[in-house]
């Protein structure tokens, strides 16, 4: 009997999916296990195998689409059966076009489509648009900067090809300058979709207020020349700072919170989500434990999460179940911030640029290593005086790094 595939819910945030490639088309036989397509979810773009076995009857989607959770993607029966009651009695069927189906008598295969949301659409109000082109030549002459009412076409009823552009020479006297207005439009992706409505959400529901302050370097910064000639991997300064945040959440419990509505919960064990900059936006991979972990694994995960993070091969359980989160833009060149909590966590602490400047110590002005960090805080569940008493603890950790050193098992 004919059954529908649906899009299925591959993270806890995902509401719909973009179904960026198929890997199977109509006609093709399916077992339990096979590699159907991949969907681009608001994390990652993950493999969709399936769970059912058949032969392909209906694919309901084309390559670039997004598509509600639970929407009918597909159908899978019997070579030959008719499935299309279930696509007018199904209640979610999907809204798309759809890509190709099989007759009742016989397998159609489908007939490729192009990506629909592969690839940005340039619209441009300059003349261009209306000269006979080949897509290609206008592609390559907006690239070059040619105008292409210079250019005389080769082919039938003067459309100019990619070749006439490569060819062309230019002209001989300097033609006047055309400002032309042109902007670029890029589908939002499901990761920036899920962005901007968690950080709105966090925004706008949770009560923010901030507070800064100047961590001096200087100490740190030694401790790390020393460490990195024994470690087994070369500690960051990003890793210093997250170990210190670990230490300091357990003996300030009520930073590491969450505000449940009718209630509050203290987390006991720490887990520490680190911001990772990808091209469509932000990710937040879990150290887990970070207390308890030495610098030299809290090094490893942390390269080894943005690396899967770039590649999106990062997994539900990667980036579940953070209690505190550290943003950390000071590679970039960035001296002071603050950041939107990222909730369920009750704080985040935006981590700046260490810069040379000076400082008083003893009485005297001595040059100095100074780091901003400013901690964001819900105010339903932290007040200032708890965030304080935690950043002045976490300013003793990295200030006189050996404090937080014999607290460590290791290195």
């Amino acid at each position: 009997m004919a059954e529908v595939v649906r899009m299925p819910k591959m993270s806890d945030t995902m509401t719909e999916g973009v179904l960026t490639k198929w890997h199977k088309k109509v006609g093709d036989k399916v077992k339990s296990g096979d590699l159907v397509a991949e969907v681009e979810t608001d994390k990652a773009t993950m493999d969709f195998e399936s769970f059912q076995e058949g032969t392909i009857l209906y694919i309901g989607v084309e390559e670039g689409k997004a598509v509600p959770v639970d929407a009918i993607i597909a159908v899978l029966g019997k070579e030959g059966e008719d499935f299309k009651s279930l696509l007018t009695e199904s209640p979610a069927a999907v809204t798309a076009a759809p890509v190709a189906a099989a007759a009742p008598a016989a397998i159609v295969e489908a007939s490729p489509v192009a990506p629909v949301a592969a690839a940005p659409t340039v619209i441009s109000t300059s003349s261009d648009a209306r000269v006979k082109a080949s897509p290609l030549a206008k592609k390559i002459a907006q690239e070059k900067g040619i105008n292409l009412n210079q250019i005389s076409g080769s082919a039938e009823n003067g459309r100019i090809t990619k070749k006439d552009v490569e060819n062309f020479k230019g002209v001989t006297s300097m033609p006047a300058f055309v400002s032309v207005e042109k902007y670029t439009e890029v589908p939002v992706s499901q990761m920036r979709k899920t962005i901007a409505k968690r950080l709105s959400e966090s925004l706008f529901t949770a009560p923010h207020f901030y507070l800064k302050m100047n961590i001096e370097m200087s100490s740190a910064m030694e401790a790390r020349k020393i460490i990195n000639d024994v470690a087994p991997v070369k500690i960051s300064f990003n890793d210093l700072v997250l170990k210190a945040v670990a230490l300091s959440l357990k003996q300030h419990p009520k930073v590491n919170s969450s505000w449940l509505g009718d209630k509050i919960r203290y987390n006991e064990h720490v887990n520490i989500g680190v911001a990772v900059a990808v091209e469509d936006g932000l990710l937040v991979p879990v150290v887990r434990f970070a207390d308890g972990k030495a610098l030299s694994q809290i090094s490893t995960e942390v390269k080894t999460f943005v690396q899967k993070a770039k590649d999106k091969k990062l997994q539900p359980a990667d980036w579940e179940g953070s209690t505190f989160t550290i943003s950390n833009l000071g590679m970039f060149g960035i001296d002071d911030f603050t950041a939107i909590i990222n909730t369920p966590d009750a704080c985040i602490l935006a981590v700046g640029g260490i810069q040379e400047q000076p400082v008083i110590k003893n009485g005297q002005v001595v040059p100095g290593n100074v780091m901003k960090v400013t901690l964001s805080c819900d105010h339903r569940a932290v007040d200032g005086a708890t965030g304080a008493a935690f950043l002045q603890t976490l300013k003793q950790f990295l200030e006189e790094p050996m404090r937080m050193l014999l607290q460590s098992n290791n290195i």
